[in-house]
């Protein structure tokens, strides 16, 4: 069984695809720089805590790289919706926590802003909006 890399065709792949290359540089960057990354996001881990830098190193980046690693290298509809639904839950997950837990913040609107088109990006793609 020959394996080949299936590089996006039309311009709904490319946007899907796109999202998916962002959301491998997002698991990249945490897992190789999650002090760094912590510290762009907002989050401090306690000194006394070094568990709090492996969950950055391996849950976080995990979920972003296995996904978006499965969108880039297989390239079905499918995966795509996958995607597009965890960055919609995620900007969900960010609006509920701006109603309720006081974190009303301008970075907060830029992020779900960004988490918002990452999701819509491989949804129009994998709904068959943008062919």
């Amino acid at each position: 069984m020959d394996f080949a890399f299936p590089w996006p065709v039309s311009q709904g792949e490319w946007l899907a695809w796109s999202s998916a290359v962002v959301t491998l540089l997002i698991g990249l960057f945490l897992f190789l720089a999650p002090a760094l990354a912590f510290r762009v996001l907002r989050l401090q881990p306690r000194p006394e805590k070094a568990a709090a830098i492996a969950e950055g190193r391996g849950r976080m980046s995990g979920f972003y790289l296995g996904v978006s690693l499965c969108c880039i290298l297989l390239a079905q509809p499918l995966l795509y919706m996958a995607l597009g639904f965890s960055w919609l839950f995620t900007a969900f997950g960010r609006l509920l926590s701006m109603m309720s837990d006081g974190a009303n913040t301008p970075f907060n609107w830029a992020s779900i802003v960004v988490e918002l088109a990452l999701a819509a990006l491989p949804l129009a793609f994998a709904f068959g909006f943008v062919p």
